[in-house]
């Protein structure tokens, strides 16, 4: 199981609170992170970085002392600690002679296809260079629209590493892994070493947001980590100041929770169900039967629509499927209304099969 020898294409994702230091930012162990992942390009490896800590050297550098939640502040602390946050990565990494790339996105560009693919394609050629992209949310741009944010940089980290074919992600956090129990409230509490299957238990144990600094917390790395099991790829949760935890993780040495993956699905499917709809389509039970045994959706079976999308978009299928629309939403609700002439019933499929990805 933690065999990683074959391994080529990892996601590191570290978060703020492993990054900073009496509240700010450690430039200092930036190094150590970029030593790690630059042992590992020498290794012919592809490794993606995955980094908080943008607003939190936007905080740093203007010197507030509380915890920043209205939207405009964090947009503008984003803005001025973002280039800061890059320039000391490029120092980190120039040290060892290892090339990086800074790369923005919003959940927008990872839900539209066309820039998608563009993303896709550039950081296939990012990596093939053998240059670390690094990637964090554009905080400056997505946090002014919640539906362009992606919420916390643990479901981003996933979200890349299931849609650009990742073999394993590895989630540096502040605790050394997923416990039994809250291990602050709880002296029995174990670390559990390996998890085959996210269950209900395991999400409600989970804890809660942590400093000032962060939006995370341990529910929103069980989040992650099932996007990246939906997706194939195993997934790593570890304490990120442990020493050379990078390096003795590829080893195989036993650190942190190993969660396995649940299945494979091609990059396609992997985009289908991670991307945001934009809007959904409530069907009848014979319907969602037929997609169950893995068949089209005819609009016969379709009993109303909600949201505004258009031809080749995503949308949700009565909470157990996402797929790609075939037709607009206002074309589809013209069909509803007509659902009972002959014309409707003769319809071909308005989500192929080919495009249908259950929950």
């Amino acid at each position: 199981m933690r065999d990683f020898t074959k391994t080529k294409r990892i996601v590191i994702k570290v978060g703020t609170n492993v990054l900073s230091k009496n509240g700010r930012v450690d430039t200092v162990f930036l190094s150590v992170i970029a030593r790690q992942i630059a042992a590992l390009v020498r290794q012919q490896r592809q490794v993606i970085l995955v980094t908080s800590g943008a607003i939190g050297m936007g905080v740093g550098s203007l010197g507030i002392q509380k915890k920043i939640t209205e939207v405009k502040m964090r947009q503008a602390c984003a803005a001025v600690g973002q280039g800061i946050l890059m320039h000391e990565y490029q120092k980190a990494f120039g040290r060892y002679r290892q090339k990086v790339a800074q790369v923005l996105i919003t959940n927008d560009i990872m839900s539209t296809r066309k820039y998608y693919v563009n993303l896709k394609n550039a950081v296939e050629t990012l990596l093939a260079m053998g240059v670390v992209p690094i990637i964090n949310e554009n905080d400056s741009v997505s946090v002014a629209e919640i539906d362009l944010a992606f919420g916390d940089n643990d479901r981003l980290s996933a979200l890349v590493a299931a849609k650009i074919d990742a073999e394993l992600l590895i989630i540096l956090t502040d605790v050394k892994g997923l416990y039994s129990a809250d291990p602050r409230r709880d002296r029995q509490a174990r670390l559990v070493p390996v998890v085959y299957e996210i269950t209900d238990d395991i999400e409600q144990s989970a804890g809660q947001a942590g400093s000032r600094l962060a939006v995370g917390g341990m529910a929103t790395k069980i989040a992650a980590v099932r996007i990246a099991a939906n997706g194939g790829c195993k997934a790593i949760l570890a304490h990120g100041r442990d020493k050379d935890v990078i390096l003795r993780i590829m080893e195989g040495r036993e650190i942190g929770t190993l969660f396995m993956p649940r299945r494979r699905l091609s990059s396609r499917k992997q985009w289908i169900l991670n991307s945001l709809p934009r809007g959904v389509i409530e069907v009848d039970d014979g319907a969602a039967c037929a997609i169950r045994d893995n068949r089209s959706l005819l609009p016969v079976g379709v009993t109303s629509v909600k949201g505004h999308f258009g031809t080749g978009d995503v949308v949700e299928i009565s909470g157990i499927a996402k797929g790609i629309s075939k037709i607009s939403a206002e074309e589809l609700r013209t069909l509803i209304r007509d659902k009972q002439t002959e014309k409707t019933k003769k319809r071909k499929a308005i989500i192929h099969v080919n495009d249908l990805v259950l929950y």
